[in-house]
């Protein structure tokens, strides 16, 4: 179990004055951390200020980077044993934070996970469930909050794969799909999160299909196979049915039968040699 005093809260805030102070103050009163650093992504407003008054360190970025760059800094500035990430925009309880972090020794990353009920939308639950699905699929690991952005970690977990972050809205698929497939102990740990301050940043229509590629990128890494067969299995019986049938009824097999099962049998080779190269960069990692 970890102790708040070992664990640095990193509060990546971009245009949210309006809530940044109570969630600076409400982390403080709930326990006494390591340190809140408040990074702040080029706002427009005073949401530096505001959390400066309320107690918070601030680190300012020159210009708007995006979320997962402020995550990023908040990882290299930190100097806890352990790390927090929680939204500005108030939707998160300081007694969740509380409660994520006691699972932390136990845990090497724990998600609070939102319930269903929620979650802001119709459309944004249907979103994420799609993203949850295949997330669960291709880590073969139950996942029912991929893109909750509240998270406690090991730091050091966290700097292990800071390269792969990208530096927009997609961090916390990153890092979920990083501490699974890397054989760390995960956990979700159900929150209830509350309507956020303002208007959101994230939108479905725009960062949905960013969260696909993100969850191919990181998965191509760590578990190729998992992307690579079912696409070779799809193409091969395109191709065996396509000249089944063509056998069937014209006595014959196509040049296009043939291409889509020699395109399953290459899709599979380049998978298991994309295998090797994952399994390699594991090993050198260790």
């Amino acid at each position: 179990m970890a102790a708040p005093d070992t664990v640095s809260v990193v509060i990546p805030a971009m245009n949210e004055a309006g809530a940044i102070a109570s969630v600076v103050s409400g982390l403080r009163a709930a326990a006494t951390w390591h340190e809140i650093l408040v990074i702040d992504d080029g706002s427009t407003d005073d949401t530096g200020a505001r959390a400066a008054d309320a107690g918070a360190r601030v680190i300012r970025h020159p210009y708007n980077k995006g979320n997962g760059a402020a995550v990023k800094t908040g990882i290299r500035a930190a100097t806890g044993q352990y790390l927090l990430i929680i939204d500005a925009d108030g939707q998160h309880q300081p007694a969740d934070a509380v409660r994520l972090v006691s699972k932390l020794g136990e845990y090497d990353l724990v998600v609070g996970a939102r319930t269903t009920a929620t979650q802001a939308t119709l459309t944004r639950r249907l979103g994420n469930g799609v993203l949850n699905g295949l997330a669960s699929y291709l880590t073969q690991h139950r996942i029912p909050d991929l893109t909750s952005g509240f998270r406690a970690a090991r730091l050091d977990g966290l700097r292990e794969f800071i390269t792969l972050l990208p530096n927009g809205f997609s961090t916390p698929t990153t890092t979920t799909l990083c501490f699974l497939r890397a054989g760390y102990n995960v956990t979700f740990e159900p929150v209830e999160a509350r309507a956020r301050v303002g208007v959101s940043k994230i939108r479905l229509t725009r960062d949905g299909p960013k969260f696909v590629l993100i969850m191919l990128r990181v998965m191509t890494i760590f578990s190729p196979l998992r992307v690579f067969l079912p696409v070779a299995a799809v193409s091969f019986l395109l191709g065996a049915g396509y000249a089944a049938w063509t056998v069937i009824t014209r006595s014959d097999v196509t040049d296009s039968s043939v291409l889509l099962i020699v395109l399953a049998v290459l899709i599979v080779l380049v998978g298991l040699v994309s295998e090797q190269v994952s399994a390699l960069r594991s090993d050198g990692r260790r």
